[in-house]
């Protein structure tokens, strides 16, 4: 019997999703999901959304024991170290989203052009420097980027997203594209003007309680 398949099914409809609305294509782009306190579940590498079955979701604990006939996605450290290091967070999202590609192949961080930018976390949505896929330099360099922020841009590569459930890990995920696709419009005529830091406080402090009944 496979344990947890409520959850694997969550995984597969996640990575189908990023599929079927442009954020990932063929076996780029990986999903996890925090698993009881010791692990987390994440897709296998090498492996179409659309081939994916529950067996095929890969458990991982924290030490990197692997629990399943795959082998995890090679981009594991990072959602391992998320997931470990970041209580707040309990579902990973990676994609080669294509506007979010476009600015982190130029190294190019979104700054605060649209109040929207504080659904990552913060007043920007910051860069990890380049390094190899699947190591632990990539790794280390996502971590630091994702400090105090909910999602990055990593350099010549795609983005991360990451939450506090599957469902609003992939609502980011679509938000960061978003705003990546507007600012990079906004490009093709100018620089755009950009909200400062105590504006961007104050959004910050108004969407701790929006959504909630207290909110509306």
């Amino acid at each position: 019997m496979i344990r947890n398949i409520d959850l694997r099914q969550k995984v597969i409809r996640t990575a189908l999703s990023l599929t079927r609305q442009g954020l990932n294509h063929g076996t780029s782009g990986n999903v996890s999901v925090r698993c009881g306190e010791e692990g987390y579940l994440i897709t296998p590498s090498g492996v179409p959304a659309e081939s994916l079955l529950p067996q095929d979701i890969v458990y991982m604990d924290f030490d990197g024991e692997i629990e399943g006939r795959l082998q995890p996605s090679t981009e594991w450290h990072f959602h391992a170290a998320l997931l470990r290091e970041r209580p707040d967070l309990n579902a990973v999202i990676h994609t080669h989203a294509p506007f979010c590609t476009t600015l982190a192949v130029l190294s190019r961080p979104i700054p605060a052009f649209h109040y929207m930018i504080a659904k990552a976390g913060g007043n920007d949505i910051r860069v990890a420097p380049y390094a190899t896929f699947g190591t632990p330099e990539l790794c280390a360099h996502a971590l630091t980027a994702m400090q105090d922020r909910r999602a990055c841009l990593l350099a010549q590569h795609g983005m991360i997203a990451a939450h506090g459930s599957l469902e609003a890990a992939l609502a980011l995920t679509i938000e960061v594209e978003d705003l990546a696709r507007l600012y990079w419009q906004a490009l093709q005529i100018a620089e755009p003007p950009v909200l400062d830091d105590a504006e961007m406080a104050r959004v910050l402090e108004k969407f701790r309680t929006y959504g909630t009944r207290q909110g509306r």
